[in-house]
């Protein structure tokens, strides 16, 4: 059993104990972090005499080797290795001796781990970040195509009032906008450096570790050694910040659901991302938006696990924190799959307009524009919802809408109303009445500021 740690013990770990506390099988996709963080380590002590320059040539070459190896399949991260730092250590003594014995110096494995998770996340913050930016695109481009495509607003579900398709999806452009602003605010206070913080109390070697930090690309090295071996805050925050992404796609995958049921038809998904049934020949199911949404509460799973995992622990590391791996790759995993099949789904699906149009026009959508109308005639806005209230009444008695009802009857309720009153209610005058900032009526100017956040983002 490859370990790093023998010479205190005198009796060989028992076999199901070395199992349980093996950590190779999913910290293996640490391993491009860890080489990096070793050659930039091997690098500082050279830079500071502890190593010379032959050890820290000869570290670097049989490291680059071992790189090499693994990427193309000639070795295997896998075999009786506690974990991925043993594994490449041990390899790298196998490959070039006992100078591959000082790699470790001034070194722990919980500042290595904790560095090689810090890397981890901030490449897998970038990789987020980037999705996150195909999305908005997709999303921006509907919007941009969309200005005119008028649709029912809603809350509780009910038809409230008439907007556009543009105008709610502007909605979600916001939601993923903050999700993008937020991990980047996250990647950024994350940006510290922990190698040099040894097991917990840093180490008698004269290390340089800014240095280290630098070349690593980190903003600075961490204050205080404890606190980098033993926080996982930017794990937890990233990890609620992977949540609040879930919760907006799961948000949109509903709502793509319900536009897609047959009472809706708002929407028709292209056939690459449905699936059919096995007894219902006719059936063409939103499967993709249905597992966006059921995925969240494993993303959310992951959070809650990793909150509770380290509510109790004392200063410094302790083994439970090797939990944070598992479920953290995971749900990067889930959240990065959803969101690219997002964005793929909304590409390609076909929103049916002239359907949209027609459930705007139903369901008394502009009665709020009715009222209005009323009150620019004079009429005191509680006096003018009152009248148009038992309008409605009168249009669900008679089973039309406020467009149908004839003139005569508006005017028996209130003699203000004109033959402009069709116009007033129309959908057209409804959306581009509505002028104020973040409004269905100037959605062209949310347009181009979306533009302008994706275009500094490039």
């Amino acid at each position: 059993m490859a370990q790093l740690w023998g010479g205190r013990f005198t009796k060989e770990t028992d076999a199901l104990v070395y199992q349980f506390n093996q950590s190779l099988l999913f910290d293996r996709r640490l391993f491009e972090q860890d080489v990096r963080g070793s050659k930039a380590h091997v690098r500082m002590l050279a830079k500071q005499g502890i190593l010379t320059a032959a050890e820290r040539d000869r570290i670097l070459m049989g490291l680059a080797s071992i790189e090499r190896d693994v990427e193309s399949g000639a070795l295997k991260a896998e075999g009786e290795y506690e974990d991925i730092h043993s594994f490449v250590e041990a390899n790298l003594i196998e490959r070039i001796g006992d100078a591959g014995k000082k790699l470790h110096t001034g070194r722990s494995r919980n500042d290595q781990v904790a560095l090689d998770m810090r890397l981890y996340i901030r490449d897998e913050a970038d990789a987020v970040k980037d999705l996150l930016k195909e999305l908005l695109e997709a999303i921006l481009s509907i919007m941009s195509g969309n200005t005119e495509t008028y649709m029912p607003g809603f809350t509780h579900l009910q038809k409230a009032q008439p907007v556009t398709l543009a105008h709610h999806f502007g909605a979600y452009f916001e939601m993923f906008k903050r999700d993008l602003e937020r991990v980047l605010s996250i990647r950024e206070r994350m940006n510290i450096c922990p190698l040099g913080s040894g097991a917990l109390a840093g180490t008698t070697y004269p290390l340089d570790r800014e240095y280290t930090a630098e070349l690593l690309l980190f903003d600075r090295a961490c204050e205080n050694s404890m606190d980098g071996v033993s926080d996982r805050d930017y794990l937890i925050e990233f990890l609620g910040a992977l949540s609040i992404i879930m919760m907006h796609l799961s948000r949109l995958s509903e709502e793509i659901i319900i536009w897609n049921s047959n009472e809706y038809r708002f929407v028709e998904l292209d056939d690459t991302y449905a699936t059919g049934s096995s007894i219902m020949p006719q059936k063409k199911n939103p499967d993709i938006a249905e597992l966006i949404r059921g995925k969240t509460g494993r993303v959310y799973g992951a959070s809650a696990c990793l909150l509770v995992t380290m509510k109790g622990l004392p200063l410094a590391y302790d083994k439970d924190m090797q939990e944070d791996k598992e479920l953290t790759f995971d749900a990067i995993d889930t959240t990065k799959g959803c969101i690219h099949l997002m964005g793929g789904m909304l590409k390609s699906a076909v929103f049916n307009r002239e359907r949209m149009a027609e459930s705007a026009g139903k369901g008394f959508a502009n009665a709020t524009d009715a009222a209005d109308y009323l009150v620019r005639k004079g009429v005191p806005f509680r006096d003018a919802h009152g009248i148009i209230g038992r309008l409605v009444l009168l249009c669900i008695e008679r089973n039309c809408s406020l467009d149908e009802l004839p003139l005569a009857d508006y005017r028996r309720e209130c003699q203000a109303f004109e033959e402009d009153i069709y116009g007033a209610i129309s959908l057209k005058a409804c959306v581009e009445r509505r002028m104020t900032k973040g409004a269905p009526g100037v959605m062209d100017e949310e347009i181009k500021r979306a533009r302008a956040f994706l275009d500094q983002m490039m």
